[in-house]
């Protein structure tokens, strides 16, 4: 699942969070998390987390094709 990245930091905005805040406030390694950013693949289970983290839908962040 790609992640779009305009999506994830208007997200991240909304939420007043940083690159470096996500990884704390979703559980996951900071490489893992840099990875959804840059719009790398990522598992359905990390996107939910960073979701989860943020206090959207996943369906909101997903790369449209």
């Amino acid at each position: 699942m790609k992640v779009d990245r305009n999506k994830l930091e208007l997200a991240m905005a909304r939420a007043c969070m940083n690159t470096a805040d996500l990884p704390v406030a979703a559980g996951l390694p900071r490489p893992t998390v840099n990875n959804a950013i840059v719009g790398k693949g990522v598992r359905p289970g990390t996107l939910g987390k960073i979701a989860r983290a943020l206090g959207v839908d996943p369906a909101e962040l997903l790369k449209e094709v």
